[in-house]
């Protein structure tokens, strides 16, 4: 193998030492910002990280005690709401020294836990987990191993801290805001969820909670009508596809799709249907992805403030990693309504 293909030796911290004159000991000082070296030698070894090239060693920091990694598990790297939360995160950790390593656990209960149980391993320093399927037995033990926020959960523990969006609250707006514009048959296509322990924890099943009690409140309690699929784009197109199938007075003049993502695969059948949006049939999803805003689409949403909830996880796992022993926390934000051109009155 000829010297250009030679792998490249990394410069270390006795290297940055050597080049900036001072000892190993003061150069990793400088490098870890401790006390005891002065603005001149702070200067000089500064100078040698920049002209080396030097990274420290995250294998060296975690024999140290951190590595300054922390791992995002997501259910799915498809859904652009999830963009939002990392951007929460990555923007909270701008000015520290923290990096951020994602994964998708493609929503199965199985690969979440090899794919925590692998950043656990790889000395991550505290964990973001995102909408997890995990029991909460597990996420406990997760949680006990290595500092621990879960994202966008409903079921609180001793040893993890919790950010979520009032789920129940935001179906609640959707509802109101279809019933208001004097929609009755109001359908609603919700994630598919067969542990009946895990229901009442997920948000999928308080959105569809908060559709049920919404539509009783106002006086639509024999229109409830609730589809079950996934929520990803496939399960909205699959979910209309049920309620198209029916006959035109079976059908329902509104859609409220339990994720922007869901709403997605609502609009794809509706428009191989022929059926326009909102003439036709109106569609509401919840999130606020970037999508949902842009001219074609134009999707009246609930916005759940996914940055910020990904910077207050972000912030509580920090404080979590100082302090093992505080007292879990659960934060909820209130969910507001955008209303845009998707929908309008039923014909």
């Amino acid at each position: 193998m000829t010297d250009s293909l030679s792998r490249v030796r990394r410069v270390t911290i006795v290297d940055v030492a050597r080049h900036a004159g001072v000892s190993t000991t003061a150069a990793s000082k400088v490098v870890r910002n401790a006390a005891g070296t002065s603005a001149q030698m702070r200067s000089r070894v500064l100078a040698a990280v920049d002209q080396l090239g030097y990274r420290p060693s995250a294998a060296a920091r975690a024999l140290r005690g951190r590595t300054y990694t922390l791992g995002v598990v997501l259910p799915d790297i498809r859904n652009p709401f999830f963009a939002d939360i990392l951007d929460g995160a990555a923007e909270f950790l701008a000015d520290t020294d923290y990096q951020l390593l994602t994964a998708s656990s493609h929503d199965d209960e199985k690969d979440e836990g090899r794919v925590t149980e692998a950043m656990i391993d790889r000395s991550m320093d505290g964990l973001l987990l995102v909408a997890p399927i995990s029991s909460r037995k597990r996420l406990q033990y997760f949680a006990r191993t290595v500092p621990t926020v879960v994202v966008g959960w409903h079921g609180p523990g001793a040893d993890y801290d919790i950010v979520a969006d009032d789920d129940f609250a935001g179906a609640g707006l959707v509802v109101a805001h279809l019933a208001g514009l004097g929609h009755h048959r109001i359908a609603h296509i919700e994630h598919h969820e067969t542990d009946p322990v895990r229901l009442a924890e997920m948000p999928n099943a308080r959105r569809a909670d908060g559709y049920r009690y919404a539509m009783q409140a106002h006086g639509l309690a024999e229109q409830i009508d609730i589809v079950s699929t996934t929520y990803n784009r496939e399960g909205g197109y699959l979910g209309t596809r049920r309620l198209l199938d029916r006959p035109a007075s079976g059908r329902p003049t509104a859609i409220f799709a339990g994720a922007d993502i869901v709403a997605m695969g609502v609009l794809d059948a509706l428009t191989e249907a022929g059926l326009s949006v909102p003439g036709d049939i109106s569609v509401a999803g919840y999130d606020d992805i970037t999508f949902a805003s842009l001219g074609p689409v134009s999707l009246t949403t609930v916005d759940q403030a996914g940055h910020r909830i990904g910077a207050t996880a972000t912030r509580l796992l920090l404080d979590r990693i100082t302090d093992r022993s505080r007292p879990a926390s659960q934060v909820t934000f209130s969910p507001t309504l955008v209303t845009r051109r998707s929908t309008a009155p039923p014909r």
